[in-house]
């Protein structure tokens, strides 16, 4: 229901698409590549379902990151944490933004609180992995390589 609410606040009234195709099949915790343009709605269709699993496996006892979301530029980074804090406004997910050009101190300290989604640029992560050790992703159930032709054009895969 949370979800649902969600959407009516932010006027979906019918899936895109890219949405009709791709959230059935993750649902069911199916491995997805999918392609479409820009503004189809394609956050929407990979957050959504793992929003709806993380909901439906209940709350845990100790917290951790169960969802990374990969991306090229912060810009784009930017743009998916705020729909995915969008899409989870009416649950108590919380969701991370880890890219270069903002407080890597204030990022550390975000982590370590394991937030159950990080939205990260390849190149911020790993410099939390290395260098601030806040990186926790030893129960990542769901790995989101947003873009992931760009992820491989700058090397990172």
């Amino acid at each position: 229901r949370q979800l649902v609410k969600a959407c009516t606040t932010l006027g979906y009234n019918a899936p895109t698409p890219i949405q009709a195709a791709v959230v059935p099949l993750a649902l069911t915790g199916r491995d997805i590549c999918g392609r479409a343009v820009t503004g189809s709605g394609k956050t929407a269709a990979f957050m959504l379902p793992l929003l709806e699993r993380m909901l439906h496996r209940g709350p845990r006892p100790v917290a951790a990151t169960h969802v990374l979301v990969l991306v090229p530029t912060r810009e784009l980074a930017v743009q998916v944490h705020q729909m995915t804090e969008r899409l989870a406004q009416f649950t108590t997910i919380r969701a991370a933004l880890v890219v270069g050009g903002l407080s890597a101190n204030v990022q550390a300290a975000s982590l370590r609180t394991r937030p159950e989604i990080v939205v990260a640029t390849p190149g911020r992560l790993i410099d939390h992995v290395r260098n601030t050790h806040s990186v926790g992703l030893e129960d990542l159930a769901a790995l989101v390589l947003d873009e992931a032709d760009r992820l491989l054009e700058m090397g990172f895969l």
